[in-house]
């Protein structure tokens, strides 16, 4: 077990105002737990609460478990540099750029990486001959997580009403083709891809339900990959990891289409910390307790935080 916080003081911020707030509270509660039986000076902190920033003073760290808008796309990060915070996770660029779905996807496609092809529409554009060119698709805010606002269209009624749906998170909507095949999700920590897991959904996908409230979807991890198809998934995790400039931790969704190709699909930067969540999964997969796992997220951190 890590002594590293011993007699830190570290602020964790959790719950902001984005739609996101109950999942980022629960993670925030687990990882202040974690924290505090590990030694630190634990502040939970939540950005909602008027003169929340006082909080902050004198804090040795700050874990931002803020998902979503605001806390996990660059605004915070921005902000806890201009105070000369110390703070986990990846920089300002990294974060403003993993989440926007849609240029996160044409920094791919630029750099030669997979993933499914998609359209941008508005509430004029013609569903029909989307649907025409990419056929069944999933819809969703370009710059929302944990599958808010997602939903399935196979025919021009379903898309205009799905694009209704993810127009109340946005004005900008990502269009992706549908890739049947399985789900794999892989954690980043540093330059280390954590054993992936492979995802199994009771219902049709992966929607919030069953990432945070269903105990019905299954994990499998080890996923069932053979050894040379985890080194593959792997490198490309990580590949697709850097090119959209996120460091420290994280995690890479992929899909595999039925011909065996991988489809990148989304880096989340803070991903959840909560009873389902996926990255401690991987990390006690790889021997790696919650407190080592917070204590390497800590190093790798602070090692960032010293380049910037």
């Amino acid at each position: 077990m890590s002594t590293v916080f011993q007699g830190l003081s570290i602020a964790v911020l959790l719950g902001g105002s984005a739609a996101e707030r109950s999942v980022s509270l629960e993670s925030g509660a687990n990882v202040a737990a974690a924290l505090t039986a590990a030694g630190a000076l634990v502040k939970r902190v939540d950005p909602i609460d008027a003169g929340w920033m006082a909080q902050l003073d004198g804090v040795d760290f700050v874990f931002n478990l803020l998902h979503g808008p605001g806390g996990e796309d660059g605004t915070m990060q921005g902000l806890l540099s201009h105070l000369g915070l110390p703070y986990s996770g990846s920089g300002v660029l990294g974060a403003a750029l993993t989440m926007d779905k849609v240029r996160t996807k044409q920094v791919w496609q630029a750099s030669g990486l997979p993933t499914p092809a998609f359209a941008l529409p508005n509430a004029q554009s013609d569903w029909q001959q989307i649907i025409a060119t990419l056929g069944t698709v999933f819809v969703k805010p370009a710059c929302e997580g944990s599958s808010i606002g997602m939903s399935k269209a196979s025919n021009a009624a379903e898309l205009a009403s799905s694009f209704a749906s993810a127009n109340r998170y946005g004005d900008a909507v990502l269009v992706e083709q549908f890739i049947a095949g399985d789900e794999y999700t892989v954690t980043i920590l540093g330059d280390r891809a954590l054993p992936s897991i492979r995802i199994k959904p009771a219902v049709e996908f992966y929607d919030f339900d069953a990432k945070y409230i269903s105990d019905d979807t299954q994990f499998f991890c080890p996923s069932g990959l053979s050894s040379r198809d985890e080194a593959e998934l792997a490198a490309l995790a990580l590949a697709a990891f850097r090119a959209a400039g996120a460091a420290v931790w994280g995690r890479v969704d992929i899909l595999r289409d039925a011909a065996g190709q991988w489809q990148l699909l989304e880096v989340n930067t803070i991903p959840g910390m909560t009873s389902h969540s996926l990255v401690p999964m991987a990390a006690a997969a790889a021997n790696m307790p919650m407190q080592d796992l917070l204590a390497e997220i800590y190093r790798l951190s602070m090692a960032v935080r010293r380049d910037d």
